[in-house]
């Protein structure tokens, strides 16, 4: 399992749950980011709409897929975390020690998410080390609502309650949220997805410098246009005062 950070810790410790007005019908629990390395610890959030018009939701329970050796989530005012976990076959050695039970399901209770309005829940935890490229993680989740009435996310892509997914990158790649993904893997990770800045603002075209070279010609010419006139006309008016004093 990778090595805890204690800025991955802080995060889960620290986060909390923003209520937001919820997103358009027909939207489901998903989890963002959703494109993660393998061999990642990360922190994602398990994102819970309330499309129901009277309940609010009261309770929300995630089985996580097998291998997940640590799972820490947030504890906003309101709600409560839980998670169980089983003992391991075979012990496995990390950098953290010897590891001897892995998280099998968390849970948050005691809040609530009133109708229209959907929930972030951060959860900080290892992905599976038999997790490589390609694979995709399924995290089934039962919503509880204030009614009694249970949702279950458990199904696949194409059905009415698909499970939240994660889809597996690369190792050392990075934490994405791809849009397509919330409910099965992405069409495809975006171009340059591997890294790169963005490119520095062009210079002003040649062509634009030598425009404006023509127009500052263009003016000095006129002004001594003007300025020749000028003299012209003066001399004239010199030329028949004389003839006049004659």
């Amino acid at each position: 399992m990778p090595r805890r950070t204690p800025a991955a810790t802080a995060v889960a410790a620290a986060a909390a749950i923003a209520l937001v007005a919820a997103p358009a019908a027909g939207a489901h629990v998903s989890l963002h980011p959703n494109a993660i390395p393998a061999g990642s610890f990360v922190t994602t959030q398990i994102r819970v709409p309330n499309e129901e018009d009277s309940a609010a939701t009261t309770g929300v329970r995630v089985q996580l897929p097998s291998g997940v050796l640590s799972a820490l989530g947030a504890t906003p005012p309101g709600w409560r975390f839980a998670a169980k976990t089983r003992k391991l076959a075979k012990p496995i050695k990390t950098d953290d020690g010897t590891m001897t039970t892995e998280v099998t399901e968390v849970s948050w209770t005691g809040g609530r998410i009133p109708p229209g309005q959907f929930a972030d829940f951060p959860l900080t935890l290892s992905v599976p080390a038999a997790a490589k490229q390609g694979d995709v993680l399924t995290f089934k989740t039962l919503q509880t609502y204030s009614d009694g009435m249970v949702v279950r996310w458990i199904g696949g892509p194409s059905d009415d309650k698909p499970a939240p997914t994660v889809d597996i990158t690369a190792p050392g790649g990075p934490v994405l949220d791809v849009t397509g993904g919330d409910a099965g893997p992405p069409p495809e990770l975006p171009a340059g997805a591997a890294g790169g800045g963005s490119s520095p603002a062009a210079p002003a075209p040649p062509a634009t410098r030598t425009v404006v070279k023509q127009q500052d010609k263009g003016l000095a010419i006129a002004a001594l246009i003007v300025g020749a006139l000028g003299l012209l006309a003066g001399g004239a008016a010199l030329a028949t005062r004389r003839r006049a004093t004659s």
